[in-house]
C-alpha cells in the first residue's frame, strides 16, 4: 500500500474533532495528522504537518471558514472538504475554493457512520481535485441573434458533481432568459439544493428552482432535481413535466445523472442538448451517450477547467461527448447551439 493521505481537521468544536479523527482513522488509507480548533491553529498545523486534505467547518470563531479558504488557498492550493450544518454559506466557501463538502450530520439527514463513509471517500477524490483560485471569466452572452424558432432545441440537460455547484452558477448565470427549458442533476444533499437553487435564481437571468413533482419544463426556467429524489422527463400531451421520486440509487447517486439523461433521451429524443461537468465517477456518461445516439447534441467539460475530470473522462471516453471544451465556452456554445 502507497503513503497515506495526510488529513488536518478543523473544527471549533472538541465533540466533533475527536467524533471526525476515531471515525477517519478506521480507514486505512487515512492518516489523521491533527486537528485544529480555528484558523490560526490551522495555519501553524498546515505549515508543520503539510497535510494532502483538510475538513473545514464553515462556521468557526476568530475568522470564519470562507475568509479563511479564501487567504489559504491562493498561499497553500490544497483540497478543502467543507463541513456544513443546513447552510448555505457552503456555496460561499466552494466559490472561495473548497472542492466539495459534507453535510454534518443530524435528525433529518444522514446517521454519523454514514457520514463519515461520505467523508472518507471525498477525502481520496479530493487528491485528484484542482482547488480553484480564481472563477474562470466568462463574456455575458449577447441576444442579438434571432429568437428561439420551431423544430430547434426543445430542452438542455445538464450533470455535474464535484466542482459542479461553481461550474453551473458560471454557466447559468451567463444565459439570457430565452434559453430552452433546463433540467439538472448536481450531487447534493437534501435541503442543499433547494438553497441552491433561490441562490442561483437571485443570480441569473433565467427562473431557477428545485423542482416539484409535476413542475413544467419552460423556456427561461431551470429546474433542479432535488436532493434525495430521482428526476426524469415525462410528456403530457403537448408539455414536458418532471417526475420526481424516491426510486433506489443508481450509481450509488439520488439523483442520478443517468437517470435524468435516460429519460430526456427516451421522451424526447434529438431536438435536445446534453451537458457532462466535472465531477468524480462516472454518472451520467451511458445516459449521455443515449442522448447522442437519440441525436442530440451533447458537451463534455474539458480536463482543465473541471475540479474533478471524472465525470466527463467517462463519457469522451465512450464516445457519449461531441465537443469537448473549457469551462468558459460552454454558456456561449449552448447559445449558438440552441438557436
Amino acid at each position: 500500500m502507497g503513503r497515506k493521505i495526510k488529513v488536518l481537521i478543523v473544527d471549533d468544536s472538541v465533540f466533533f474533532r475527536k467524533m471526525l479523527k476515531n471515525g477517519l482513522s478506521k480507514s486505512s488509507e487515512l492518516e489523521v495528522v491533527d486537528t485544529a480548533s480555528d484558523p490560526y491553529d490551522a495555519r501553524d498545523k498546515i505549515i508543520k504537518y503539510r497535510p494532502d486534505v483538510m475538513t473545514l467547518d464553515v462556521e468557526m470563531p476568530k475568522m470564519d471558514g470562507i475568509e479563511f479558504l479564501r487567504r489559504l488557498i491562493p498561499q497553500y492550493p490544497m483540497p478543502v472538504i467543507m463541513l456544513s450544518s443546513m447552510n448555505d454559506k457552503v456555496f460561499d466557501a466552494l466559490d472561495a475554493g473548497a472542492v466539495d463538502f459534507v453535510a454534518k450530520p443530524n435528525r433529518t439527514n444522514n446517521s454519523g457512520e454514514l457520514f463519515i463513509d461520505d467523508l472518507i471517500l471525498k477525502i481520496k477524490a479530493a487528491l485528484d481535485a484542482k482547488p480553484k483560485i480564481s472563477k474562470t471569466k466568462q463574456k455575458p452572452v449577447t441576444t442579438k441573434e434571432k429568437k428561439l424558432e420551431k423544430e430547434k432545441i426543445t430542452m438542455i440537460a445538464m450533470g455535474a458533481s464535484t466542482g459542479g455547484t461553481t461550474a453551473l452558477s458560471e454557466i447559468i448565470t451567463q444565459l439570457p432568459s430565452d434559453m430552452p427549458g433546463m433540467v439538472l442533476v448536481q450531487h447534493m444533499p437534501k435541503g442543499f439544493t433547494k438553497m441552491y437553487g433561490e441562490r442561483l435564481n437571485k443570480l441569473s437571468r433565467l427562473e431557477v428552482k428545485e423542482a416539484v413533482d409535476g413542475d413544467i419544463i419552460l423556456p427561461g426556467r431551470v429546474l433542479i432535481a432535488p436532493g434525495g429524489y430521482q428526476m426524469v422527463v415525462r410528456k403530457y400531451g403537448s408539455q414536458y413535466k418532471v417526475v420526481c421520486s424516491e426510486d433506489i440509487k443508481c450509481n450509488g447517486h439520488r439523483p442520478s445523472v443517468d437517470i435524468l439523461f435516460n429519460s430526456v433521451a427516451d421522451k424526447v429524443g434529438g431536438n435536445t442538448i446534453g451537458v457532462i461537468l466535472t465531477g468524480m465517477g462516472g454518472d451520467g456518461a451511458k445516459g449521455l451517450l443515449q442522448m447522442r445516439k437519440r441525436g442530440a447534441k451533447t458537451i463534455g467539460q474539458d480536463e482543465k477547467t473541471s475540479t474533478i475530470y471524472g465525470m466527463p473522462r467517462v463519457a469522451y471516453e465512450i464516445g457519449a461527448v461531441e465537443k469537448q471544451v473549457p469551462l468558459s465556452d460552454i454558456s456561449s456554445l449552448l447559445y449558438r447551439w440552441s438557436r
